[in-house]
């Protein structure tokens, strides 16, 4: 059900935060919202009842996107299904794209799962699907989140990261013209979570537990992914870590660019103020950050100063943001660390699951 809000954060944030649609079903991950202003969320396979992994919040309801029969898969790697989509993202030219994982219940993927599909949103049709190679999705890879530069090569390139909890992680690279990809930063360390770190989250620490009572560290690399708004550098972190990287998008797309001469220009950011997943660029050169651990998002301006754009205790575990025409930035609050994974074999999650959506006085990124 929809429910449209004017309650108010705390006195910490700069505007206010507004319940834009609540979720009593499976828990969404991904958030976008076209240029027109339809809103589009995701919903990964990770254990609940998901009637379709991609809709649209249409009239106060959930409608399966593009259709029905595109999210009716029973975990097949089909190039021409939705597996389990992990990531939605409009891109500068009005078009939604559905990076898909190819790994419900963070499976191996086979060939033809992970996916990158394009619909147009005149049409609502699928006007393109893009596959990987064994070699750049691997079998332990999991595609995480995606950003668009449509100036860079005939139609444009994309950049995803992989956030793999069993294997290597790294940025690919693709071209949307040929739908050849690549893999680059593969392993490199700042790709991969960082270690010894301790995390804490409603005053408890953020780790694996069985139900025995056995923990280990939670591993997941790349993850959260943004590009700046003059297309020169994208950045990237990792959901268990506290600080941020970028590269140099010319080395990342150039193929004559070996691996270590694109490691070379990647640059230690700082912190960011707190762990999370969530990244996102607005028109003016703002970088915004998710902060799991206080419930709360950042944002950092070209002059490299840092402000709390909203907190509030409501933000439980502020996950995925779009930053739309309308001069909002939308954000979905999931609960994720309240999951039976990390809380000893229990589900703590406490329905519903909110999108909400803040001011900002900016759009997003126009790279075309």
């Amino acid at each position: 059900m929809s429910t449209p809000s004017s309650n108010l954060a705390t006195d910490e944030s700069i505007g206010p935060l507004e319940v834009v649609h609540l979720f009593d079903g499976a828990m969404p991950t991904g958030v976008s919202v076209s240029h027109r202003g339809r809103i589009f969320v995701c919903f990964p396979k990770w254990g609940d009842d998901v009637e379709f992994t991609v809709a649209e919040v249409r009239d106060g309801k959930l409608h399966a996107f593009p259709d029905q029969r595109w999210n009716d898969n029973d975990g097949n790697a089909d190039p021409d299904a939705l597996v389990s989509v992990q990531s939605i993202v409009v891109d500068p030219a009005d078009r939604l794209w559905l990076l898909d994982t190819g790994s419900p219940m963070f499976e191996p993927t086979s060939p033809g799962g992970p996916k990158l599909v394009c619909v147009d949103l005149e049409t609502d049709q699928v006007v393109q699907t893009i596959t990987f190679p064994a070699d750049v999705a691997l079998p332990t890879t999991y595609l995480n989140d995606v950003r668009f530069d449509l100036r860079r090569g005939a139609a444009g390139t994309a950049f995803i990261t992989d956030s793999s909890d069993q294997g290597p992680n790294g940025i690919i690279v693709v071209d949307l013209a040929t739908g050849q990809s690549k893999r680059r930063l593969h392993d490199h360390p700042s790709t991969k979570a960082e270690t010894g770190l301790r995390l804490i989250v409603e005053g408890l620490e953020f780790l694996e537990r069985s139900p025995d009572g056995g923990t280990s560290p939670v591993t997941m690399g790349a993850d959260g992914i943004a590009i700046a708004a003059d297309g020169s550098r994208l950045f990237y972190c990792c959901l268990v870590s506290r600080v941020w990287w970028s590269v140099d998008v010319d080395a990342l797309v150039d193929p004559t660019y070996a691996d270590e001469e694109v490691a070379a220009t990647v640059r230690h950011e700082g912190d960011k103020g707190g762990a999370g997943d969530g990244m996102e660029t607005d028109a003016d050169g703002r970088l915004y950050v998710t902060d799991g651990e206080h419930n709360a998002i950042h944002r950092r301006h070209p002059d490299g100063s840092w402000e709390t754009v909203v907190h509030d205790e409501r933000l439980l575990w502020p996950d995925t943001m779009s930053v739309a025409a309308d001069g909002n930035l939308y954000v979905t609050a999931n609960q994720l660390y309240r999951q039976d994974k990390y809380r000893g074999g229990e589900d703590q999650r406490r329905k519903p699951y909110v999108l909400f959506r803040t001011p900002i006085g900016s759009g997003p990124v126009a790279l075309r």
